[in-house]
């Protein structure tokens, strides 16, 4: 039979195909991890966002320029007359 120079089939192949399949593995590990992260698994940062009051929100929101004094005054009022009712 012929070898074509690789020996018996071994040799630097052979162990340049078991580095190739754990750096295929390393990657898809590596992958699998940022769409994990990018479908949102990583909560650490969105956790403190739900732990805000309405106030907290309302204010950021008048901070942002996101609405105008009145308006802010306003749905102030509401959220106070909410808290007091109950």
């Amino acid at each position: 039979m012929h070898d074509y120079g690789f020996g018996h089939g071994y040799g630097f192949g052979h162990g340049f195909g078991i580095l190739l399949w754990i750096l295929i593995l390393v990657l898809v590990v590596v992958a699998a991890g940022f769409i994990i992260r990018g479908l949102g698994g990583n909560t650490a940062g969105k956790s403190s966002s739900r732990d805000k009051s309405a106030l907290e929100i309302l204010e950021e929101r008048y901070a942002r320029g996101e609405i105008d004094h009145d308006e802010f005054e306003r749905r102030k009022r509401d959220l106070q007359d909410r808290n007091s009712g109950s």
